[in-house]
């Protein structure tokens, strides 16, 4: 071997074993609600090198990335049997999107790619691109993937090469190895993303969390996330669907919202992570909140926090889509801890730890948003005289 070839496959190999090995640090939490960690839990550079570059000499004599990975994010997210399983989107520098499953013994570092990535079965209607998959294991023994799948828009302007439609792609599988593709979600909305399973059976049926919307990009008169139920997986069809969690003017979701991943059971209901989005001059910002929704009744919402509960912050800012966080994968543990995994700005993966019960907290106490500014400053009067009182100050 040449000592060009010899050299640089040494290095390369190297550094990306060191990456994986790479020990994970929490950090301090401010806000008491979650820990953060000092760095993602995947990059594109995690991708392993097979990925990358071709391992023989005589026909890549200078070592040369030939299959260049450009993003690891919006992953979904799974426990089984103690270990905890990302299925990825990994972007290649091609734009296209394929899932990779990456599992970790912590859940906060090690994370390693498998060798081989998800291969997702086609349709008779192929996609063009799939991504975001939301991972849920279900009380009908499935674990199900439901993903967005991205076609070019038929009805699109001649010469228009950016118009798509994206529908609910439906998968299930045992393993996370063999995947059975399923037909698409049919609903009346036009396009619909972010959708997902609810884990247990409602009325005898399945049910879902929708975001009906108009177009690609905007929401339009969907009215936010969206609840629907179906008699089946094979085909999957919503008839009908209620909002649940509203869009409102001013506030973190007031161009559209989505669910996340499915919701934590808990004694007090069903705990939902989800995003909302709001537009800025600097364009649109994503940012992750939380709601508490009924046990017996999954649709009716009870406790909605005002505000953010993760935004993106330093490098996490910075991105091929700046300023946004998204997340689309969380584990709860049997023994209450709450592993959510999050991307930032469409480019990597990082994970926040806490628990159920601290979340509850979070979710049960923290005030609504009362939607106008007078409204604000006399629920945050009423937190300092409060304070003021404890610390002998009242007037």
């Amino acid at each position: 071997m040449s000592f060009l070839f010899t050299q640089r496959k040494q290095i390369i190999e190297e550094r990306h074993e060191a990456l994986i090995c790479r020990k994970n640090e929490a950090l301090f939490s401010d806000n008491g609600i979650y820990e953060r960690y000092t760095y993602p839990v995947l990059t594109a550079e995690h991708a392993p090198v097979i990925w990358r570059y071709d391992l023989h000499e005589e026909t890549n004599p200078y070592f040369m990335e030939r299959i260049g990975v450009n993003a690891a994010f919006n992953p979904g997210a799974i426990e089984l049997d103690g270990k905890f399983y990302l299925v990825v989107r990994v972007e290649g520098i091609d734009r296209k999107s394929f899932f990779a499953v990456a599992e970790s013994d912590t859940g906060v570092d090690g994370f390693r790619f498998w060798d081989l990535p998800v291969t997702m079965p086609e349709t008779a209607d192929p996609d063009t691109n799939v991504y975001d998959m939301r991972l849920t294991k279900h009380e009908d023994g499935w674990i199900y993937g439901v993903f967005c799948t991205e076609r070019k828009d038929p009805d699109a302007a001649h010469g228009d090469l950016s118009s798509a439609v994206a529908q609910a792609g439906l998968a299930r599988t045992k393993d996370l190895v063999t995947w059975e593709r399923l037909p698409d979600l049919k609903t009346r909305s036009a396009q619909q993303r972010n959708v997902v399973l609810h884990p247990e059976f409602v009325d005898g049926k399945y049910a879902f969390y929708t975001r009906p919307q108009d177009g690609f990009i905007d929401a339009g008169s969907g009215g936010g996330i969206g609840w629907g139920l179906s008699g089946g997986m094979n085909p999957a069809v919503v008839e009908e669907e209620t909002i649940i969690d509203q869009r409102y003017y001013h506030t973190i979701k007031e161009v559209k919202n989505g669910q996340g991943a499915a919701p934590i059971k808990t004694e007090k209901g069903w705990l939902h992570i989800a995003h909302g989005v709001r537009n800025t001059a600097a364009g649109l910002r994503y940012v992750i909140y939380a709601f508490l929704t009924d046990l017996k009744d999954p649709s009716k919402l009870l406790h909605a926090p005002a505000g953010h509960l993760i935004a993106p912050v330093g490098e996490e800012r910075i991105g091929d889509v700046s300023n946004v966080v998204f997340t689309n994968g969380v584990i709860a543990r049997d023994n209450g801890d709450v592993y959510l995994y999050y991307a930032s700005s469409d480019t990597r993966c990082h994970v926040a730890t806490t628990t159920v019960d601290r979340l509850l907290d979070y979710v049960l106490h923290t005030p609504e948003d009362p939607l106008r500014s007078y409204a604000c400053v006399e629920q945050r009067k009423e937190l300092i005289m409060r304070n003021l009182e404890l610390l002998g100050k009242g007037q």
